[in-house]
């Protein structure tokens, strides 16, 4: 305990407080690099300090440091972005450094960090670091644990990291508005020993979400739970990226939550295992297999598997967290006979189209007219037509000639004979109807079940 204490007192001390910079001391301080792209980026090799494996963010990037008196420096600035979230649609977000989750921030365990945060925003922020001890007044929470950092300043965090894991940052400030509007990123901590924990390919991304109008761009913040947009480092399908990995590769996948509500991530093909939070490292006697973990919200996971060669699609398994711009008004039509209503609007539309009398899978083969800045409820095409498929999901693609350090999406799965499902055709009689027990007939008692509308008791 007295070891403890003394990391506190000598951590806490070194906190350098906030000044508005000049341009002098701006001088000083490390680069604040930009980066706008939405396609993953793959991190470099540490280029000082310990050695560790990089983490893949799944489309995002690592923030890169320098080294000053044996303390590495980052530089965040928090400021405005713009944001594809899959092709034919951006938004307008806050972010960091340019994007939105901002850069993950990756060191080892035992380095000393100093953290440069600039304000760009039109209001007051302050970064947490999300699951990290560290000294209370550089827990980043405003007005308790620290004066806010005002429009145009610069505030200094620095401590030890103490042990190795999963972690985030966002803000204490405004957080109801700074996190719907994007503000949120990886923190990731690799152990000193990099055989510890030693995987063959590392990814990790953010889960978020998005209540974003058709036609708009700009998220309305006040959203509680009617959220309709679902994504990945604020990416929808199909503007996800990949995981790439080789046939017999460990692959490790971290995902943090900070949305409304829980996530099911649901993995296909081969099973995994639970192998770290945001509390640690699950030792090996206390895991499990599993094909779908539910992560809550404010919580992070680590998952582990050994790769299996195939195109294997991972994904939320609450059904409309795969879909995009959701209507909560729209009615089900399934079984309602349109012909006559549709032959009487098609006289006065002529465009109009009958949807969803047979479910809604012909929305993901029709091309319809729909906002400006609008993505498709479901959109997305593999090799057999379309997926039916948005927000949050992706594939693993896994190949037995991947080379190492290649995540390049190397297209899409070949079956080998005899592995694929297909059509029955075979010139056989006809297979026998399948017995059906007789239903009795409704009547003027029979119960007619109606299914409230609206969200009033969420």
């Amino acid at each position: 305990m007295s070891n403890r204490r003394t990391f506190f007192k000598a951590a806490g001390a070194t906190f350098l407080g906030a000044a508005a910079v000049s341009r002098a001391g701006a001088a000083l301080l490390p680069e604040a690099v930009v980066q706008t792209s939405a396609a993953t980026q793959l991190p470099p090799p540490p280029p000082n300090g310990r050695p560790y494996q990089p983490i893949v963010t799944l489309n995002g990037w690592s923030l890169p440091w320098r080294v000053k008196d044996g303390v590495k420096e980052f530089h965040l600035v928090a400021e405005p972005v713009v944001r594809e979230i899959a092709p034919g649609m951006t938004a307008n977000l806050w972010g960091y450094n340019g994007s939105s989750p901002g850069p993950t921030i990756e060191a080892v365990e035992g380095d000393r960090i100093r953290i440069f945060v600039t304000n760009k925003l039109p209001e007051v922020t302050s970064v947490h670091w999300h699951g990290i001890l560290l000294p209370s007044g550089m827990d980043g929470v405003s007005g308790l644990t620290q004066p806010p950092i005002q429009v145009g300043k610069t505030f200094v965090y620095e401590f030890v990291l103490q042990r190795a894991g999963t972690f985030m940052y966002h803000p204490h400030a405004d957080e109801m508005v700074q996190m719907a509007m994007g503000m949120m990123g990886l923190f990731i901590v690799h152990p000193k020993d990099p055989r510890q924990f030693k995987v063959d390919r590392d990814f990790g991304f953010i889960l978020n979400a998005y209540d974003i109008a058709p036609g708009s761009a700009t998220p309305q913040v006040n959203t509680m739970l009617d959220f309709n947009l679902w994504t990945w480092n604020s990416r929808a399908f199909p503007g996800i990226d990949p995981f790439v990995a080789r046939t017999g590769d460990r692959v490790r996948i971290r995902v943090g939550n900070l949305t409304m509500t829980n996530h099911p991530i649901h993995m296909h093909g081969p099973h995994f295992e639970v192998t770290g939070t945001d509390g640690g490292w699950v030792p090996k006697s206390a895991r499990w297999p599993e094909v779908t973990t539910d992560i809550a919200v404010g919580q992070m996971r680590a998952i582990e598997f050994n790769a299996l060669a195939g195109d294997w699609a991972i994904h939320c398994h609450k059904s409309h967290h795969t879909m995009n711009a959701m209507g909560h008004g729209v009615p089900t039509m399934i079984g309602v006979d349109h012909r006559d209503i549709a032959r009487k609007i098609s006289s006065l539309v002529p465009d109009y189209m009958v949807m969803g009398e047979r479910g809604m899978h012909d929305m993901a083969e029709m091309e319809m007219p729909i906002p400006d800045n609008t993505l498709p409820m479901m959109t997305g095409t593999g090799p057999f037509g379309p997926v039916g498929m948005g927000g949050m999901f992706s594939v693993v693609k896994v190949r037995d000639d991947v080379a190492r350090g290649d995540y390049k999406d190397p297209g899409w799965y070949r079956h080998p004979a005899g592995t694929l499902a297909s059509e029955y055709t075979s010139e056989a009689p006809a297979l026998p109807a399948a017995p059906r027990a007789s239903a009795p007939p409704s009547d003027a008692s029979t119960l007619q079940v109606r299914k409230p509308s609206g969200h009033d008791h969420h």
